[in-house]
């Protein structure tokens, strides 16, 4: 199937940071360039504080509103960084071949062995997809380029059978 053979999806971006703002944003309008390039329609976008009750009240709403959701930033091990804590408990299904794959990519094409330090996750709740990637403009583009863009399509197909 061709990306024209699938129903329009709607997304929601979500930067996790206590200091990035929409004019300093560069991972969140990065990943809704990505989107726009593959006419995926922009229905959400926010900046939100590195804090998981914070994270969570954003994202738990769109769940039922967005097909896929991305959230950039917060992804590391530094004690502030809990966007994996917070969007983890509101998935059904884990899909653990992201974060494996995301890693390899950036072993073996960025930051070689930091790529460890990488909790890049995806999972789903019903019929909605989540992305949570880190925040850097590199990582951005790798996630978007060779993960999320070329799949996306087939799986929110696949969680609307």
């Amino acid at each position: 199937m061709h990306t024209n053979d699938y129903k329009a999806i709607k997304a929601a971006v979500i930067t996790v940071s206590d200091t990035r703002t929409e004019e300093t944003d560069k991972g969140g309008r990065t990943v809704i360039s990505h989107l726009e390039e593959s006419k995926i329609e922009i229905a959400h976008y926010s900046i939100v504080k590195d804090d998981y009750e914070a994270i969570q009240a954003v994202v738990q709403p769109l769940l039922k509103q967005v097909d896929v959701i991305i959230t950039t930033g917060g992804t590391g091990v530094a004690q502030r960084d809990v966007t994996i804590e917070a969007v983890r408990p509101l998935v059904d299904k884990e899909m653990e071949g992201f974060g494996e794959i995301f890693r390899y990519l950036s072993y073996t094409e960025d930051v070689g062995t930091r790529a460890i330090l990488s909790r890049a996750f995806c999972g789903t709740y019903a019929k909605t997809v989540i992305f949570s990637i880190p925040g850097s403009v590199g990582a951005v583009n790798l996630a978007m380029k060779k993960l999320i863009t070329q799949e996306v399509f087939h799986i929110v197909h696949e969680l609307n059978k």
